[in-house]
């Protein structure tokens, strides 16, 4: 496929160019020269979507753009570029399919299962209703809509990203260092379900929904075995071999994160419904197996 990717010099977005290099792809970028050197000289770039007239000749748009969510508190400005660096961009890849003759065929749209809220242990479904409002959902939900405006040219597909474990990043990586210490340990009573899932399903997962012509709108990327972030931080010191008594109190999680502490206390229940009745097959279902693959290996 010739695939046009915004956020393709983030996590997942390096990820899925380094596993699929039998497609072409033009990533977006406002630092060419840097991305050249990370992702390789095969791989086109483009500054601004201005660039581009329309999306004719491309196959496939994965977006994946955004200022990330929680490496700094949520100021005003701060929400208005965390807002803006999703809406917008989703808004102008909109319009170019709108303007173009021949628009791409898929059209995979970032969200996060933030769109739900904060639901208990209530299992949550692609179709489940959102909790009560608050800033991730906002995110989420108007990002989301956003991106719908192009059903009707190309089939829509909304990706419900939980909390992606990988090595390279992300929030695994900002866990290990505590719980290496013999630091770590649950937040609060531990009881909010944390809905996870290995970088290579997630990966995966976008692979085989670009291929799938039947599944559009939300697609939970979650594994299909969430766990409360008790079980969850009992698992990794186990994996790490190492103790996880140290309790972290919400009130210290919000005097240090602000409003954004809520991404760590919210509990998502996420079961990935519509992946595992189109067939998908996770390689990771289980959490430690998971865990052991990406500390161990």
């Amino acid at each position: 496929m010739n695939i046009l990717m915004t956020g393709g010099t983030g996590l997942i977005g390096r990820a899925f160019i380094r596993q699929y290099p039998e497609h072409t792809f033009t990533v977006l970028t406002r630092t060419p020269k840097l991305s050249q050197r990370s992702l390789g000289s095969h791989i086109n770039l483009i500054e601004s979507l201005e660039d581009l007239h329309d999306l004719n000749g491309f196959d496939a748009v994965i977006n994946l753009a955004g200022e990330p969510i929680i490496d700094k508190r949520w100021s005003d400005k701060q929400k208005a570029i965390i807002c803006n660096s999703r809406w917008h961009i989703t808004k102008h890849l909109v319009d170019l399919f709108n303007h173009s003759d021949q628009p791409p065929k898929v059209f995979l749209s970032g969200s996060a299962i933030g769109v739900y809220g904060h639901q208990g242990d209530t299992e949550l479904l692609e179709d489940s209703p959102t909790g009560q409002p608050d800033f991730p959902t906002e995110v989420c939900s108007n990002w989301e809509s956003i991106a719908l405006n192009a059903n009707g040219v190309t089939r829509v597909v909304l990706l419900r990203t939980g909390i992606v474990l990988a090595k390279q990043g992300g929030a695994l990586a900002k866990m290990l260092l505590p719980f290496k210490l013999g630091l770590g340990g649950p937040i609060g009573q531990g009881r909010q379900y944390m809905s996870w899932i290995h970088l290579q399903d997630h990966i995966r997962a976008m692979a085989y929904l670009l291929e799938q012509p039947d599944l559009s709108g939300p697609v939970n990327l979650t594994a299909p075995t969430p766990q409360p972030n008790r079980q969850f931080s009992q698992t990794l010191a186990r994996v790490l071999k190492r103790p996880a008594f140290l309790p972290m109190p919400p009130l210290i999680m919000r005097m240090a994160l602000g409003e954004s502490a809520c991404l760590l206390l919210d509990s998502q229940n996420v079961i990935p419904n519509k992946l595992e009745n189109s067939g998908f097959e996770f390689r990771y279902r289980e959490l430690e197996p998971a865990l052991n693959d990406l500390i161990n290996q």
